[in-house]
């Protein structure tokens, strides 16, 4: 209904309606790790960055000198994992991912080139891993990458039960800087190899 003055009424039914927690709310995975990331460069523990994807451009307008606008692009490679870098002497890499399923996560979020780029940092002694958040059950989980390629040769399924994330992970709870503080089970990961990998 419009009304004399132009001001439209609202239709309250079109509004969306969120179910996220007020502490999450306008954040994923992503930006809490990246928020994370930042506290630890600016309190100077750790240098973790998420990677560039590889893109080339191939058309961009110039509407003016300062405003280009990339009108065309497509991905060079196939990018490997989300985030890089070093932490106490340790190269860390790892694949960040989010699951609405309650029950599992399925193995197709994961390409077989990632498999195995966390399985060659892995075997060069760098520490790799998986942090998987079910977003329906706010949980976040750190599957170690070697327990993840268990997972891969002894089982056919198509995605990783809950059950075996719960048993075979580390669930990292929330917090509030950092929001998402994986370096914690980094620290457990390390002293698992007795400081050296």
């Amino acid at each position: 209904m419009n009304y004399p003055s132009g001001i439209k009424k609202i239709n309250r039914s079109t509004i969306p309606i969120t179910t996220d927690t007020y502490k999450n709310r306008g954040m994923n995975l992503e930006d809490e790790l990246n928020q994370s990331n930042k506290f630890y460069r600016d309190i100077d523990k750790a240098f973790i960055y998420k990677k560039p994807t590889p893109i080339k451009i191939t058309k961009v307008d110039y509407p003016s000198r300062d405003r280009a606008v990339i009108k065309e692009a497509f991905f060079t490679i196939p990018s490997t994992t989300d985030y890089n870098g070093i932490y106490k002497g340790y190269y860390i890499d790892f694949e960040a991912k989010e699951s609405k399923s309650t029950t599992s996560f399925a193995l197709s979020n994961i390409h077989p080139h990632q498999i195995k780029h966390l399985e060659n940092i892995e075997k060069h002694k760098g520490i790799s891993f998986l942090i998987i958040r079910f977003t329906s059950l706010n949980e976040t989980y750190l599957l170690p990458t070697k327990n993840f390629l268990v997972f891969l040769k002894e089982s056919e399924r198509k995605s990783i039960p809950l059950d075996f994330i719960k048993k075979n992970a580390y669930l990292i709870k929330d917090g509030y800087n950092p929001r998402i503080d994986y370096l914690k089970i980094v620290d457990k990961l390390i002293e698992d190899f007795g400081g050296t990998r």
